[in-house]
């Protein structure tokens, strides 16, 4: 089996947790792992302060509880995104607000946006949708308008630019997964990034257990948000990888496009011309003359031998969500059609060339089936 994604995890990765562990970065308390790591980052993506938390559902999580928003507060978020950026809304007493894709790079159309917000609007939470940088000059410019927060979600797009600008450096935050299928990866964990001071503060604060002075005496309901040592420790050396696993994931969008484009019935991804696509996923939408559905390609491809996954489901249309007091019914037709139909091919920078050709092969079958 061709499996969907596979991270680039060596030996050197092995070495660096065994020795923190050895050197007792255990819990996210000790050692020199994590602010190496945090700092590394963040300067990476040209960011201040680095915050490193558990995953990148926490990062979220906690970079909306920063603000301490008012109960029923609104927040308007991609329609197409993975549901922990709903869920770190959600689990904040706020309302999440979709914004439907744009046909092209499937992120949030900026042209949209002015029409969700309401009084209760207090920020905006974009998604780099499988790599593919957001028009965060647009955003930014809407949210400074209307007095808005922006926080980004960058789960899938470390390294992306947007006109020269890393994704997670154009928001008042910017919030990172480093789950063992992610660019980068430390297996679980993740990182919140900002330019504010006392932001950064405040979300050390709560990632904390709001401990102060007297140490169990709370003035504020924290999280148990740290990163352990060795998590760190593995982060560290992937960082050393980076530039490589950019490229390879470049060199593997581009294998696919080029292998499929004369392909009859298939949406390719678009790449980017004012910034960097980064290919978290290889994702294609399968239209309605292809002679599957992505319903029925899916199970045809594993049968096969490749592995695949199906986009996510639009928010506007999430059970959880469409019960919350004042969720709002907001039509999201291109989220819609895209999650109805989109499916994500094998994309770990570990693929080989002929694993590669196989999978195009493999789409190139099923095309020609009656």
């Amino acid at each position: 089996m061709i499996p969907v994604y596979d991270p680039w995890i060596g030996e050197e990765e092995a070495q660096a947790v065994k020795q923190a562990v050895l050197d007792g970065e255990i819990s996210g308390s000790f050692g020199k792992s994590i602010p190496r790591f945090e700092e590394t980052f963040a300067g990476l993506i040209g960011c201040r302060h680095g915050v490193a938390v558990t995953s990148g559902t926490t990062a979220l999580h906690l970079a909306v509880a920063a603000y301490h928003f008012a109960p029923g507060d609104e927040i308007l978020l991609s329609a197409s995104t993975n549901i922990a950026t709903a869920l770190a809304i959600v689990h904040n007493g706020l309302i999440p607000v979709p914004i439907d894709s744009e046909p092209v790079s499937w992120n949030l159309d900026p042209d949209l946006i002015e029409g969700l917000i309401t009084p209760r609007t207090r920020a905006i939470m974009p998604v780099h949708l499988f790599g593919h940088p957001v028009e965060m000059d647009r955003v930014n410019a809407i949210a400074k308008k209307h007095g808005l927060k922006v926080i980004e979600d960058c789960a899938e797009s470390h390294g992306a630019t947007w006109r020269g600008t890393m994704t997670g450096a154009f928001g008042d935050m910017g919030c990172f997964s480093f789950y063992a299928n992610k660019i980068l990866t430390t297996g679980e964990g993740g990182m919140v990034l900002t330019n504010d001071d006392a932001l950064a503060e405040e979300l050390r604060l709560l990632r904390n257990l709001a401990f102060t002075v007297p140490r169990f005496r709370h003035e504020k309901a924290g999280f148990n948000f740290r990163m352990t040592g060795y998590q760190a420790a593995m982060g560290l050396v992937q960082l050393t990888r980076f530039e490589e696993i950019l490229k390879r994931k470049r060199r593997i969008a581009q294998l696919y496009s080029d292998a499929l484009k004369n392909v009859p019935g298939l949406e390719l991804p678009a790449d980017c011309a004012e910034g960097r696509h980064v290919y978290w996923v290889y994702g294609i939408v399968v239209k309605p003359e292809f002679p599957l559905n992505r319903n029925d390609l899916m199970p045809w491809l594993k049968s096969r031998g490749v592995d695949t996954r199906a986009f996510f489901h639009p928010m506007n249309l999430q059970p959880c969500l469409e019960k919350l007091p004042g969720f709002r019914s907001v039509p999201c037709p291109v989220a819609e059609r895209i999650g109805a139909a989109g499916l994500y091919l094998p994309s770990g920078p570990t693929l080989t060339d002929a694993q590669i050709e196989e999978v195009c092969d493999r789409l190139k079958e099923a095309s020609r089936l009656p």
